[in-house]
């Protein structure tokens, strides 16, 4: 069967900016108990974007820059890398060094580096880099969790009302269905419905099924009707939370609403990684009425990298367009 591709960067990336309190208690608790969220936090993206291509070491990653206060009230950065890549990287660690020096050295605070490994391989765990030479030794050791534990973990991905055992449950999934759309079907399906049984408002129900639905890729087929099973389960409980949204949608794609915050977010990530975004590639953004080539510019602006790149893949997308 056809390998059912996913996209697992840009759900984390989301879900760490939506739920980071709920990430720290949910995979590094003793860390969150001594941050002070009284005092809130702060995603640093800008900066932190500014590091990467300073650092030139390629591809962005789910990766988050967060200042947060301890609880004895100094301030500390915290740095989170969540590593999505199927394939073992042999540079990962190194990586990790690179930009815990490079923030120490633009900040002057403690950085604290923590690493989520996602890839499939149970036996890829990095947790330090380090070298030595005549005397002088390097080294930089990081907390870490790998996802593959979570497998004998069931339970605790079943029950636990933390928004991350949800994302976990998806990414797992997600990947023990490469090669099988029936399953994943059945396990896109089983934990849409768990969001309806774990206490969560609505709008953490919306939030996390966009999530989930957006890793969680079907054939157009299977999609439709893993969507009249969800339309069917939500009149049984009278709780029409998704297909109330889903309504609200055109038939070919979203309403002008949607679509104008489509093109919005295209553009502020732009802005965000690249400063300047010229007012012709703007309006071209602005031009766009096809809610999918938005998705894909979307995912494409928070990975692509350079402005130059992004502007060929759109003339490209334009092209293919139908007249």
């Amino acid at each position: 069967m056809t390998d059912q591709r996913a996209d697992y960067d840009n759900p984390w990336k989301e879900a760490l900016g939506l739920y980071f309190q709920p990430f720290m208690v949910f995979f590094f608790p003793q860390i969150e108990a001594n941050i002070d969220w009284r005092k809130g936090y702060e995603f640093l993206d800008k900066e932190f974007q500014q590091i990467v291509r300073d650092a030139e070491l390629g591809r962005i990653y789910a990766d988050k820059l967060v200042k947060v206060w301890r609880g004895d009230g100094s301030e500390i950065w915290v740095l989170i890398h969540v590593e999505v890549q199927s394939q073992v990287q042999s540079s990962f660690a190194e990586r990790m060094y690179v930009y815990n020096y490079r923030i120490f050295d633009l900040y002057r605070r403690p950085v604290v580096s923590l690493a989520v490994l996602a890839d499939e391989q149970d036996s890829w765990r990095p947790s330090a880099y380090r070298y030595s030479l005549w005397g002088c030794r390097v080294s930089l050791e990081f907390p870490i969790v790998k996802l593959l534990d979570y497998q004998t973990r069931s339970d605790l991905l079943s029950e636990n009302p933390n928004p991350f055992a949800v994302i976990v449950a998806a990414h797992l999934t997600t990947q023990q269905t490469n090669q099988d759309p029936l399953l994943r079907y059945q396990g896109k399906l089983r934990i849409a419905k768990s969001l309806y049984q774990r206490g969560y408002s609505r709008q953490d129900i919306l939030e996390l099924f966009r999530l989930i639905d957006w890793m969680m890729t079907l054939p157009d087929r299977i999609e439709s009707e893993f969507k009249q099973e969800i339309r069917r389960f939500e009149e049984d409980l009278q709780m029409p939370y998704v297909t109330s949204v889903e309504r609200l949608a055109r038939q070919e794609g979203l309403d002008e609403g949607i679509l104008q915050k489509g093109r919005e977010d295209v553009i502020d990530v732009l802005t965000i990684r690249f400063s300047d975004v010229p007012p012709s590639l703007v309006e071209a953004i602005n031009q766009i009425e096809d809610p999918s080539v938005l998705k894909t510019l979307h995912r494409q602006a928070v990975t692509i990298g350079s402005l130059v790149e992004f502007q060929n893949n759109l003339s490209q997308l334009e092209e293919s367009e139908p007249t």
